[in-house]
């Protein structure tokens, strides 16, 4: 029989041109210059105190790897000790730690809400949230972006329809591609009117937000019908991530969330890490009143240049919308020296193509103003 050479892969192949052609593909590209586009919002990622921790522990016996999942030999004391540090620090009855953020969010929403459930998405919510409920029992719903009436009105037809259980509200306290955040007392407020559960993805808001960086959630934790995961590889600086929630909702995820009971438990190195990261919350504030000082400052400087900033987050969305000029525009100021990226769909909406700018303590007032004059002075006659 005769092969032809590439054949077996040709479809593949197919699907890549088409995205080359609509200006979508993608690639992996190394770091360099000036820092604007990771999520290490306060600079924890590099710190001293982080690299001691880790090194500590390495030399008081911690092992690097886990070998196995956390039901069997894997569960180690560092696991422990990281989980009752984050329910103490975040107000939370119980903590679960998982491998990273998508994972987290994934088995979550497979896993806990039953069949006969609604839940209820914000339509900008993190492409984990969207996997995970796919994947479970419940029925998937989508509300209009930050719209309290849309998950009023999805809830009343759901119910309207005859549906009979438990309702779920899913949202992220601040949103990654717009920097925006969400009408958490309002879903608070809808939750309890309709008994439901409300899960708010707080990755981008830990340690950058609330009393000593515990997030937007800080007056809600402890509450029954919470859950929220805190993100561990942002503004944490380490990797993995933590699920705060009842202590029977911990139990329940432990014996019947597959993604928890069959994957090797994360490195005991990346607990002692994390716990490091919640110690220098509690203990260098001047790390997260030093993001805020530049955050109001990039907003300042981006009002005189005219840079439209609807926002006023540590992310800072710049709107281009077509894929190729967003992708032109990332290039010239990586040229420059400014570590910016450029982002298309389907991470963000169709027509909507953009810079996310991040700002971190990876970068001073000095670095603001440099690569705001570079981008004035690479969409001179652009500027919105």
């Amino acid at each position: 029989m005769n092969v032809i050479k590439g054949a077996k892969i040709a479809r593949y192949a197919g699907a890549l041109r088409a995205l080359k052609e609509e200006d979508r593909l993608r690639g992996l590209k190394a770091r360099g210059g000036v820092d604007f586009t990771s999520n290490d919002y306060l600079g924890l990622a590099s710190a001293p105190r982080m690299k001691q921790a880790v090194s500590a522990a390495l030399e008081a016996g911690t092992p690097i790897g886990a070998g196995g999942s956390r039901l069997l030999r894997g569960n180690c004391e560092e696991h422990e000790q990281l989980e009752a540090d984050a329910a103490k620090f975040f107000g939370a009855e119980a903590a679960l730690f998982f491998g990273g953020g998508y994972v987290a969010n994934f088995a979550v929403l497979s896993t806990v809400p039953q069949r006969g459930d609604l839940l209820v998405l914000d339509s900008l919510v993190h492409a984990s949230i969207h996997e995970g409920a796919r994947a479970g029992r419940a029925d998937v719903r989508i509300s209009a972006h930050n719209d309290p009436q849309s998950i009023e009105s999805t809830i009343r037809d759901w119910l309207a329809e005859g549906g009979m259980g438990r309702v779920w509200i899913v949202a992220e306290s601040l949103y990654s591609m717009d920097g925006d955040f969400a009408p958490l007392e309002d879903l608070v407020t809808i939750a309890d009117r309709h008994d439901a559960f409300l899960m708010v993805d707080e990755a981008h808001a830990t340690g950058v937000y609330g009393e000593q960086g515990r997030g937007l959630t800080a007056a809600y934790e402890g509450r029954e019908n919470l859950l929220v995961l805190h993100t561990c590889g942002k503004a944490l600086g380490a990797s993995g991530a933590l699920v705060t929630a009842s202590g029977v909702l911990r139990d329940f995820m432990i014996n019947r969330c597959r993604p928890f009971i069959f994957a090797t438990a994360p490195s005991p190195l990346m607990a002692v890490a994390v716990r490091e990261a919640l110690a220098i919350l509690q203990e260098e504030p001047e790390r997260q009143r030093n993001l805020s000082d530049l955050v109001a400052f990039t907003h300042r400087e981006m009002d005189v240049r005219g840079l439209r900033s609807p926002q006023r987050s540590q992310i800072v969305p710049y709107i281009v919308g077509d894929n190729a000029r967003a992708m032109q525009l990332a290039s010239s100021l990586q040229a420059r020296g400014f570590d910016v990226r450029g982002i298309r769909p389907p991470t963000v909406p169709p027509g909507t193509a953009r810079l996310r700018i991040s700002l971190t303590l990876n970068v001073g007032e000095d670095d603001v103003r440099a690569m705001l004059d570079a981008l004035v002075e690479e969409t001179r006659g652009e500027i919105q």
